[in-house]
């Protein structure tokens, strides 16, 4: 029988698998055997760059820090793909220069009604009132 019509082999996936599996538990055994044991006061203490803390960790916070947290993660997302765009703007030519103006301008648009709405001012001077009111105001 020809061994290309018998269809893929999967033992070399098998035990890769295996071999996965194998090392993550005799780490985690190896770890839990030679690690140290010591139940000092401040072991189980949260630590946050050698400041003892104080109070609670449940801060409660405003929402437009979530908002402004938001609009960061969408905006820097572009930057990832306009760098691709960059990287590969020989190959992709005039179509993906097309493509990646249609993208920008879609962000722009975005950004426009962001700043229209006023969700991007949020710490400006008391003088202004507000064009949108958000939860927690």
């Amino acid at each position: 029988m020809n061994p290309h019509l018998a269809g893929p082999s999967y033992w070399p996936l098998v035990a890769y698998i295996g071999l996965v599996v194998a090392a993550v538990l005799g780490l985690t055994a190896a770890s839990y055997f030679i690690g140290p044991r010591h139940r000092d006061k401040a072991t189980g203490d949260p630590f946050e760059s050698g400041i003892v803390h104080l109070g609670t960790g449940r801060l409660r916070f405003p929402v437009h820090f979530y908002l402004v947290a938001v609009l960061f993660v969408i905006f820097d997302l572009e930057q990832v793909f306009v760098f691709a765009w960059a990287v590969s703007v020989r190959e992709t030519g005039w179509a993906g220069f097309v493509e990646m103006l249609i993208f920008v301008l879609v962000l722009a648009v975005g950004l426009a009604y962001l700043w229209r709405i006023g969700a991007l001012d949020r710490w400006r001077p008391q003088g202004r009132t507000p064009r949108i009111r958000m939860e927690g105001d």
